[in-house]
């Protein structure tokens, strides 16, 4: 990257997070009260909410992550956009109205007002905290990524900039204030990934007919890729490639130690990391899954964890909390989708430019760069750096939108569940549960956004998306089958997600499936939860509400008929 271009790519972070705390130092001038802090005051409109979540929703996974999985195994990473958009039409159908007329602050809040008991709104805390903290550790995580890739800086510096910029806003004007950054930028990372996409597909697109070829991609010219993290890859032609300057003695399956330095001549076929289509024939042909064994299960259990998951992310159930009522949820949960449809067909345009352009990225399988890469490696000149600069400050609007409704999240559920949900005990609880992260996501081992949101999205959906469904749909649902439910849901996800992470268990066992189900656990761990939570339930009958027809009143007849009462935060 040149000094010119290093410059712009600086200048468009800075003005990025100036902007963000520019737009959210006015809103902290709106809030006063704990129920701003909490829910600005439930008087976000429909248009200005649905921005607003698109803009938290869509974070590093979707920014980044998507592209990358894109790029490197085609059409079967389709289904991650696919799945992250869906969710919200099982949001707009089953939840945000009836979550809505429930008058809850929190879902833990929910959980105590559906079933009257303390008990199940201490685990759903727990469990609220415990999937924004997993939630936030691939955001910060890929703040570094990005910044080390931009900027060349130290991989630390991004989780303490991202964090301190969230901090501060959320710590100054809660949700009020995040409103306005969160839909700020929204439209920040549409244009970020909207412009450098129509402009490869207008002027660059028709160049590379053999996209869908039987060759592997190739560079343009004299790549040198030095690896960080040991390596498997496949090479299907060695001209022009050397490792360490030693040529290759043939085609087949390398290993590439840390440290290795892998330069390819220009023209030269590039290797692919063991798992991924190595061809293009094969990469825009679905079925191949996502690396591994079983790809049907793995698209299979995707889908589960993403359009579920999207039911029970806490970030995004707070923000119904925040609509006048009802039917402005509805109307809200309505727009997102059309606002996410839009957004997600970029990133996909932009994964197929990254495997043309910037393919070397597959040799060590982190292609989560390849969105940042693209702009400057295939547009030339001045405009590919201004589009470079801009990307960027879209990706950091993206780690600093999703973080910071992820902290809303968290300092609401400790604030009225643990302290007295006061707005210095807000304060408080964002202040720590920012700063706890940080360390978190610099030793624990960095999985692709993508999958590492996936698996948080695999624990919302084991865990707060039954207890949703079944609260509000369900009125035999009882407090000891809720928390049974929740246990069991979070234990088995967490168990799983412990195994993937840290790698315990080998390929061969059991051909491989054991393997597959720890990586992508949705599947399995989604219908235990429900399962767990009816079969307790009925066991428990007896200790069902008994005002459960006055609750299931509330939360289903429209406000017009006056039967909702708006609750107050404890404390």
């Amino acid at each position: 990257m040149t000094s010119t271009a290093t410059a712009l790519t600086a200048g468009g972070l800075l003005a990025s997070a100036v902007a963000t705390v520019a737009v959210g130092t006015y809103g902290v001038r709106l809030s006063r009260n704990t129920s701003d802090f909490l829910v600005a005051s439930r008087t976000v409109g429909p248009r200005w909410n649905a921005a607003a979540i698109s803009g938290e929703y869509l974070s590093a996974a979707s920014f980044l992550g998507v592209a990358g999985l894109i790029a490197k195994y085609g059409a079967d990473a389709l289904w991650y956009p696919v799945g992250f958009t869906a969710g919200y039409l099982g949001l707009l159908l089953f939840v945000s109205a009836p979550l809505r007329r429930s008058g809850a602050y929190t879902v833990p809040d929910f959980a105590e007002f559906r079933l009257g008991s303390p008990r199940v709104r201490r685990v759903a805390m727990l469990v609220v905290v415990t999937i924004c903290i997993l939630y936030l550790i691939p955001q910060y995580q890929g703040a570094g990524i990005a910044l080390k890739a931009l900027l060349g800086v130290p991989v630390w510096l991004g989780p303490l900039a991202v964090g301190g910029i969230v901090i501060a806003n959320v710590v100054g004007g809660g949700m009020r204030s995040i409103t306005f950054v969160q839909a700020f930028q929204y439209w920040l990372k549409l244009t970020a990934v909207a412009a450098p996409a129509l402009m490869l597909l207008m002027h660059f697109g028709h160049q590379h007919p053999q996209l869908a070829g039987p060759l592997p991609p190739t560079v343009n010219h004299q790549t040198v890729v030095t690896v960080e993290t040991d390596v498997d890859v496949i090479v299907a032609d060695p001209a022009g490639v050397t490792v360490d300057s030693h040529a290759l003695p043939g085609p087949g399956q390398y290993t590439l130690r840390e440290g290795t330095a892998l330069t390819l001549a220009a023209g030269a076929q590039t290797p692919v990391v063991t798992g991924a289509p190595v061809n293009g024939a094969a990469w825009i042909q679905s079925g191949g899954g996502l690396g591994g064994n079983h790809p049907l299960y793995q698209v299979f259990s995707i889908m589960v964890a993403t359009f579920l998951g999207a039911m029970g992310l806490p970030h995004v159930l707070v923000r119904f909390y925040t609509n006048p009522d009802g039917r402005a949820a509805r109307r809200t949960a309505l727009a997102v989708i059309v606002l996410l449809s839009l957004f997600y067909l970029f990133p996909v345009l932009l994964g197929v430019f990254a495997r043309l352009y910037v393919p070397q990225l597959l040799i060590t399988g982190r292609a989560d760069a390849a969105v940042l890469l693209l702009p400057s490696a295939a547009i030339a000149g001045l405009p590919g750096e201004l589009v470079g600069a801009l990307v960027a400050a879209g990706a950091i609007a993206a780690f600093l939108a999703t973080s910071s409704g992820l902290l809303v999240s968290i300092a609401g559920a400790v604030s009225t569940d643990v302290l007295r949900g006061r707005v210095s005990d807000f304060r408080w609880a964002a202040l720590i549960a920012g700063l706890v992260p940080i360390p978190l996501s610099l030793v624990a081992p960095s999985l692709e956004l993508s999958r590492g949101v996936g698996l948080a999205f695999a624990v919302a959906a084991s865990t707060l998306c039954p207890l949703l469904v079944l609260g509000i749909w369900w009125r035999g649902l009882t407090a000891a089958g809720a928390i049974a439910g929740l246990v069991v849901g979070a234990l088995a996800c967490g168990v799983a997600i412990l195994v993937a992470v840290t790698g315990w268990v080998d390929d061969d066992v059991l051909g491989g499936w054991l393997t597959t189900l720890i990586g992508y656990p949705a599947a399995v761990t989604v219908p235990l939860a429900f399962a767990t939570m009816t079969l307790v339930s009925r066991l428990t009958r007896g200790d069902a509400p008994s005002d459960v027809a006055r609750i299931f009143a509330r939360m289903h007849v429209p406000e017009r008929l006056g039967m909702g009462v708006e609750r107050v935060p404890r404390g």
